[in-house]
């Protein structure tokens, strides 16, 4: 077998440019380095008077969590894919000299970013680039809310009765290594599923049992890009969430959500802080909808929409999902998420800007 030398690896690279390696594109149009002060204060890095080997740069271990999530990646597949494709390495600035950062290099780097509970200055620090290059958040607030999945719980009576009345894991299950494995934030909740074409008339929608947590967003009309987020578990109402979802320092008064936001206590809110309500109207109890209400709603739907499409972009083409223990861990996955779609979306913008 021939012997592979810089060069053939420098052809292979024009190569992968030339068919159009989408992480060279983001590279060259995200300024990553702007979220090293943030990282660095999180890690708080020692000064290493006592030796030890050098620690990895955090932008590049930041780097490898944005990868995951753009591509429903374990930490044993992201060492592997590090290590063997070239459009990573390159994203990351190795080279096939450099040693690449290992599994439990990655899960210790993200446990300190989720012990530090710096994800939302993360998120806010991209925001900042994102308005910065010209796209602010104007023409409206869209509103919605998502379950994410995570690992099931078998758990008996008595011990779902001790986590309702709000036991750790620790204090429930004496083995420490089989409490780490027990989920005691994650809770259930009943999604109901549309009715299928030609279905029995007054058939109801099917109930279908989730267990996870729930990913509350904040989408600007103009532009698209996720501008807050919030993570509870799967039980809380989507309509408690509205007064921290939206955002008073932005040139958007107008707000759309689904009926499950419209309660006497949000409009008061939003009539309060000087915001326009364009939440969708419930049907009376007991009767049918109203002609002008179900044409106001059809109205309504198609500004709202378009927020549904970023869960499905996240869900189906980013995978996202949980497979972690705890709502700090989910808080982190859920936020990395949301950080690499704002980023795919800024690198969608600025490519059709140029052409």
């Amino acid at each position: 077998m021939k012997q592979v030398g810089f060069f053939d690896v420098d052809e292979r690279l024009r190569r992968v440019s030339d068919l159009g390696d989408p992480l060279e594109v983001m590279a060259e149009i995200i300024d990553f380095e702007g979220f090293r002060p943030v990282l660095d204060k999180a890690l708080a890095r020692s000064d290493r008077s006592k030796g030890g080997r050098p620690p990895f740069d955090p932008v590049l271990m930041f780097k490898i969590l944005i990868l995951q999530a753009l591509n429903d990646l374990s930490d044993e597949r992201a060492e592997f894919l590090i290590t063997d494709r070239l459009s990573y390495m390159r994203f990351l600035g190795l080279g096939l000299g450099d040693k690449a950062p290992d599994r439990n290099t990655i899960w210790t780097f993200r446990e300190k970013l989720k012990e530090a509970g710096v994800i939302d200055d993360l998120f806010a620090s991209f925001d900042k680039q994102i308005t910065s290059s010209g796209y602010h958040a104007t023409h409206g607030q869209l509103v919605d809310a998502s379950l994410v999945n995570a690992p099931k719980q078998r758990l008996t009576d008595a011990e779902k009765a001790a986590i309702k009345e709000g036991k750790t894991a620790r204090d429930i299950w004496e083995n420490p290594k089989r409490a780490a494995q027990k989920d005691t934030e994650a809770r259930w909740t009943i999604k109901y599923s549309k009715k299928k074409a030609g279905a029995p008339k007054g058939q109801v929608d099917i109930a279908i049992p989730a267990f996870g947590y729930k990913s509350h967003i904040m989408t600007d009309r103009a532009h698209g890009f996720i501008r807050s987020f919030t993570v509870t578990d799967a039980s809380r109402h989507d309509g408690a969430q509205l007064s921290d979802l939206l955002r008073r320092d932005i040139m958007a008064t107008g707000v759309w959500a689904d009926s499950a936001y419209r309660s006497k206590k949000n409009e008061a809110w939003l009539a309060r802080h000087g915001l326009i309500s364009h939440i969708h109207r419930k049907k009376p109890p007991g009767k049918l909808m109203p002609d002008h209400i179900r044409r106001g709603n059809a109205t309504r739907s198609k500004v709202r929409a378009f927020v549904e499409h970023v869960f499905a972009d996240q869900k189906h083409r980013m995978g996202m999902k949980i497979r972690t223990i705890g709502i700090d861990r989910a808080k982190i996955k859920i936020g990395l998420c949301n950080i690499a779609y704002n980023m795919r979306r800024l690198v969608c913008h600025e490519r059709r800007a140029r052409a």
